[in-house]
C-alpha cells in the first residue's frame, strides 16, 4: 500500500517541532513526511532585535532544517493556496514555478505576517521586524542614516536622518527600540562630528500601557529604562501619515524621520484566506485537538490558528508566541500518529511559563512562572531561556559566542549594502501579494482532476 502523505506547511516553531516529533514517532514505512518552507531554516524570531542591533549575526538565529530533520522531504517554496476538498496544496517554489502537492493529512503552520492599517504612506515607508532579511535590512538602514548624517552639514537633513520611530509597544517593538537605541548611542564614538542631541528615538503605541501582559510593575520598569536612555515613549498615540522625511502622529506632532519600524501586531498568513474555513479574528478556528472541523485530515496551529487556551478557559485562544507554537507542534504530531493508528486524539493544554523581555546590556524584565524580576537577574533568565529554547546545540553555541564577542569587543557598525539602492517595502520581505484567490485555487484543483 502507498504510504499516507503528511504535508506540513511552514518551517517555523510549530512546523519544525511537528516534523521532528513525527520523525521520532513514525517508522519510515508508516508515512511520507513533506515540509513546505521558502527557507531552509527555522527562524528564532524572539532574537531578531539582536540581529538588527548587530549583537547577533543573522546565521546564529537561523536553525538549519537539514541539520535537524533526517527523513523529511523539504520543498523550497511557499504554499499559496489550499483546496481541502480535493486534498491538494498549491506551492510556489523559490524559482517562481507553481506545483501542486497532494496530501492525505495537512498541517497548516504558515505563521503570521505584519499587520498593517490604511495609513497614508505606511506600506511604502515602513520597515518590519518579522523576517531575517528585514532585521538585516533595518540594521543596514540605521547605520546608513548615521553615515549620511555625518556627511552633510544640512541641519534639517541631519534631524530627519537621526530621527527614528518604532511603532508598537509589545515585546517586538520594545526590544527593537531598546536594542537599536543602544546601537546608535554606541556608534557615536565613531561619528565624532555628529551632535548626540540630534539622535532621537520614539516608541509609540495606541495602547495606554507598555507591554500590559507583564503587569503594572514590570511594564513601568521597562518604561523607565527606556526613558532613562532618552527614548521618548508616547502611549495612546499612533501614526497618521508617513512620507520620505517625516512621520505625523495622531496627536498632531510631526517628527522628522526617515526610519519607521512597524511592529504593531501580526495577522494570520494570507494562506488562511484561501480556505473556506471559519476564522476567529482572521485565524482559522480549530478544536482543542487542533483539527479544522470542516475538513477531514486537516490540522492548524501556531500564529495562524485560533487554538483554544484550556489553561485560561472562558473561550480564550492561545497567544501567537513561540512558547505555544512549539508545544502545539508536538501535540499535533502526537495526534497525527494517533489518527494513523486509529487511537483517540488529545486536547492541547499548556499553562504559560512566563515572559522575558531583553532590553539590551544589563537591562531586562522577566516574569518566569509568575516571579517578577528586573536588571541582571532578569537578563540572565531571559538569555538562559532563549538558549534553552533553541533547537540545536550548534545554534546555542553560536548565539552564546556572539553575545560574548559583542560584550567584549563591541560593534564595528559595518553595513553589508543589502538592498542599498532599492527601497524595500513590507510586502517585498513577507511576500503578502503572492497568494491565490479562492477561485484560482479551485481552478488549479479542477485542472489537476482533469489530468486524472
Amino acid at each position: 500500500m502507498e504510504r499516507p502523505r503528511i504535508l506540513i506547511v511552514g518551517g517555523g516553531f510549530a512546523g519544525l517541532e511537528c516534523a521532528r516529533r513525527l520523525e521520532r514517532k513514525l517508522a519510515s514505512s508508516e508515512a511520507q513526511i513533506t515540509l513546505v518552507t521558502p527557507f531552509s531554516y527555522q527562524l528564532y524570531l524572539p532574537l531578531l532585535p539582536h540581529v538588527a542591533a548587530g549583537v547577533l549575526t543573522p546565521q546564529s538565529v537561523a536553525v538549519s532544517l537539514r541539520r535537524t530533520l533526517r527523513r523529511t522531504d523539504i520543498i523550497p517554496g511557499g504554499a499559496i493556496g489550499v483546496d481541502p476538498r480535493s486534498k491538494v496544496c498549491i506551492i510556489r517554489k523559490i524559482t517562481g514555478q507553481e506545483v501542486v502537492e497532494r496530501y492525505d493529512y495537512l498541517v497548516l503552520a504558515p505563521g503570521s505576517v505584519t499587520r498593517t492599517f490604511d495609513i497614508p504612506g505606511l506600506t511604502d515607508h515602513a520597515r518590519g521586524m518579522k523576517t531575517l532579511a528585514e532585521a538585516a535590512y533595518v540594521r543596514d538602514h540605521v547605520i546608513a542614516q548615521l553615515d549620511l548624517a555625518d556627511d552633510t552639514a544640512d541641519r534639517t537633513e541631519q534631524e530627519s536622518r537621526l530621527g527614528f520611530v518604532v511603532v508598537g509597544g509589545g515585546y517586538a517593538g520594545t526590544e527593537t527600540a531598546a536594542c537599536l537605541q543602544r546601537l546608535t548611542t554606541a556608534a557615536l564614538d565613531r561619528y565624532p562630528r555628529l551632535d548626540p542631541r540630534l539622535i532621537k528615538w520614539h516608541l509609540i503605541d495606541i495602547a495606554p500601557k507598555l507591554m500590559p501582559e507583564l503587569g503594572d510593575h514590570l511594564g513601568s520598569r521597562a518604561l523607565r529604562v527606556l526613558r532613562d536612555r532618552g527614548v521618548e515613549v508616547s502611549l495612546g498615540v499612533s501614526v497618521a501619515k508617513v512620507d520620505d522625511t517625516s512621520v505625523t502622529f495622531t496627536d498632531g506632532r510631526v517628527v522628522p524621520s526617515r526610519t519607521l519600524i512597524w511592529t504593531a501586531g501580526v495577522a494570520a498568513s494570507p494562506l488562511i484566506g484561501t480556505l473556506d474555513a471559519e476564522t476567529v479574528r482572521g485565524r482559522i478556528a480549530v478544536t482543542a485537538e487542533m483539527r479544522v472541523p470542516q475538513f477531514e485530515g486537516v490540522f492548524a496551529l501556531g500564529d495562524a490558528a485560533a487554538v483554544p487556551d484550556l489553561a485560561k478557559g472562558d473561550g480564550a485562544v492561545c497567544p501567537p508566541t513561540a512558547q505555544h507554537s512549539a508545544r502545539q507542534g508536538r501535540r499535533v504530531a502526537d495526534n497525527l500518529v494517533a489518527a494513523l493508528r486509529n487511537q483517540p486524539l488529545e486536547a492541547y493544554y499548556h499553562k504559560d511559563l512566563g515572559l522575558v523581555v531583553d532590553l539590551g546590556g544589563k537591562d531586562a524584565v522577566s516574569k518566569p512562572v509568575g516571579v517578577e524580576m528586573t536588571g541582571v537577574p532578569a537578563q540572565l533568565v531571559a538569555r538562559g531561556y532563549h538558549l534553552m529554547a533553541m533547537r540545536t546545540n550548534v545554534a546555542k553555541f553560536r548565539v552564546g559566542c556572539n553575545w560574548l564577542i559583542n560584550a567584549t569587543a563591541g560593534d564595528d557598525f559595518v553595513r553589508t549594502g543589502f538592498l542599498a539602492r532599492q527601497p524595500a517595502r513590507l510586502r517585498d520581505f513577507e511576500y503578502t501579494d503572492v497568494y491565490l484567490s479562492k477561485d484560482q485555487v479551485r481552478e488549479h484543483a479542477e485542472a489537476l482532476r482533469a489530468k486524472g
